[in-house]
């Protein structure tokens, strides 16, 4: 009994003592997000004003508005820099501002994807048909840093930095060797001879069929973005393929000689030439830089609606992230979520048109039919167009299929149309690497399946494989129908196949090149309508409890990310096959060209 008495007393403390620390550290952690996120500060537009925009991060589709009701913490704006839609929106505004004399662009390595960087460049260029200046520096330059950059009128970089400028390239981490090591087997399910989502698990090196597809596509992409850059800085493309090819750029100096740059100067420095340039001084050109987020607080733009004077209403639906059944949470598309904001956009006779602006290496196969179902029943209702962002890709693609016109990037990834399913095996690892051993009664032959633990027999892969193809052919059916295509044509250009935009407009899975504002653009004219209000959806806030976790969360990833370094992609694609539930319609969860 006293042990007892004396277990349960040093629970009782440790428990208490626990709650008084997590109840410090709590306050702790308000208290900074009051410092921290207080209310917006209000800022003047001076004239000769500057705009610096920061491009040294992820640039999203949007960027998420926080906001509290505490008395503490008052209005909550999240700090992070602003996502596509905002910059572009400021970028429009600033161009026609007596009060804008100059656009300054901070860039080192912004983190997207090509066809986001497309849409952004195209709006800076569109800033400089203004006739004001555009300024770009920076310490060191990615690939993608320097794209943007091009745009400018004036390039600078730090006499020690560099420019990345190697040309694209794809590296894929293969796991079948390390699994095959640990005694585990995924058992693997697909359809089509491109779907090569699941070749990491399979295979020891790329296909034959994936190397076909990923090359053309690259191709692609390269040619575009090497044109564009070819144009402003005015470069022949063959001596600009020539410098990329041979790696003649490889320092500031060489950057200089071969004119990717116009000058290499150290940040003191580069802020004399602004100070020449502008006729301003020392601490009153600094106070001249307006950042994009105070600009638009300053202009109180509002990034919810556009036009909110008009009664017609055209909804862009925001559907970014991995396709996932359920919720989801903010950085994915849940199918219930959106399910339900489809249904409600339908029922309110207020809206006219619906935009879905997708940007999705696609996901769960039935989350797909649901909100393919969801679209289909609102396009009898009114106008569906889609605009495509970095990837509409397998289940982005069968969400985007029915749409009455599909607009993409040049540089967007699509396609993808094929499906698989992977039923891991955990038998020779639980019994040869850890000693356990599994058994059991059942009433009938498949009553254990699936089962981890062990391999599944001939009937029972017979049946998934069936399972997978019925997907596939319903898939094929709906992209058929959507596209007005016959079958036959669909599935010769389907098999999993990725397109880069141009190359999905030759094969009917797009209809037009451009942009979201053409897209909406299309909308608006296709419903009849001389003007429109813009609502964009979903609603664009989150609670200040939403932004201490994501926080916290990011802490960790980005410790885990230093910690890793070259691993991180490795350990994201082994997460990557722990969470896949289902039948799949996606693409690989590593697709990035650098």
């Amino acid at each position: 009994m006293a042990s007892f008495f004396k277990t349960f007393f040093a629970s009782l403390l440790g428990f208490m003592v626990g709650s008084l620390l997590l109840v410090f550290f709590g306050v702790a952690i308000i208290v900074g997000i009051a410092v921290g996120f207080s209310e917006p500060k209000q800022v003047m537009v001076h004239a000769n004003s500057i705009l610096r925009i920061d491009l040294n991060g992820p640039i999203d589709e949007r960027t998420i508005q926080y906001s509290a009701n505490l008395s503490l913490l008052g209005g909550v704006q999240s700090d992070k820099s602003l996502g596509l839609l905002e910059i572009k929106k400021v970028l429009k505004l600033a161009k026609t501002d007596k009060d804008i004399k100059a656009l300054y662009l901070n860039v080192q390595m912004p983190q997207a994807g090509w066809a986001t960087l497309q849409s952004l460049r195209a709006a800076i260029l569109d800033f400089k048909t203004s006739g004001k200046t555009i300024y770009a520096y920076g310490e060191v330059m990615s690939q993608k840093g320097y794209y943007l950059a091009s745009v400018a009128d004036k390039v600078y970089l730090t006499p020690q930095g560099y420019v990345e400028f190697a040309g694209l390239s794809v590296n894929i981490t293969f796991l079948k060797g390390a699994l095959d090591k640990l005694g585990i087997e995924p058992q693997i399910f697909y359809c089509g001879k491109f779907k090569s989502a699941t070749e990491p698990l399979r295979a020891t090196k790329i296909s034959e069929p994936n190397k076909i597809q990923t090359t053309a596509f690259m191709q692609t992409i390269y040619h575009s973005f090497m044109g564009e850059i070819a144009a402003s800085r005015k470069i022949p493309f063959s001596r600009l393929d020539s410098i990329s090819r041979n790696l003649l750029v490889r320092n500031a100096s060489s950057a200089m000689q071969f004119h990717l740059i116009d000058k290499t100067v150290y940040y003191d420095q580069f802020l004399a030439e602004l100070s020449d340039k502008t006729g301003l001084k020392g601490d009153e050109l600094k106070s001249r830089f307006l950042s994009i987020k105070d600009y638009a607080n300053a202009k109180q733009i509002s990034f919810d609606a556009e036009n909110t004077e008009v009664s017609n209403k055209v909804a862009v639906l925001f559907m970014t992230g991995d396709i996932v059944d359920g919720k989801g949470e903010k950085d994915n598309i849940g199918s219930e979520k959106f399910a339900e904001q489809l249904r409600k956009i339908r029922m309110d006779d207020s809206y006219k048109a619906l935009v879905l602006r997708v940007n999705s290496p696609g996901g769960a196969a039935l989350a797909s039919d649901v909100m393919w179902r969801e679209i289909t029943l609102l396009k009898k209702k009114m106008p569906v167009v889609v605009s495509m962002g970095d990837y509409a890709a397998s289940g982005g693609y069968y969400i985007s299929c029915p749409a009455d016109s599909i607009f993409a990037m040049p540089t967007t990834l699509t396609g993808s149309i094929g499906v698989f399913g992977i039923l891991p095996c955990m038998e020779k690892f639980l019994n040869e690497k850890l000693g356990i051993t599994n058994d059991g009664v059942k009433t009938g032959k498949y009553s254990d399946m699936p089962n981890l633990t062990r391999a599944l027999t001939a009937d029972e892969k017979l049946i998934v494989q069936a399972g997978v193809d019925s997907i596939y052919l319903d898939f094929l059916s709906k992209v058929s129908a959507g596209r007005k295509q016959p079958r036959t044509m669909i599935d010769s250009i389907a098999q999993g196949r990725v397109w880069a935009g141009p190359a999905g407009v030759k094969v009917h899975l797009v209809d037009r090149i451009g942009d979201l504002e053409q897209a909406i653009d299309c909308a608006r004219k296709m419903a009849k309508l001389e003007k429109c209000q813009k609502v964009y959806l979903p609603k664009n806030q989150a609670k200040w409890t939403e932004l201490l976790v994501e926080a916290i969360s990011e802490s960790e990833e980005t410790k885990i990310k230093t910690s890793l370094g070259d691993l991180y992609p490795v350990f994201k694609q082994v997460l990557w096959v722990k969470e896949l539930k289902g039948v799949q319609a996606r693409l690989p969860y590593v697709m990035e060209l650098r």
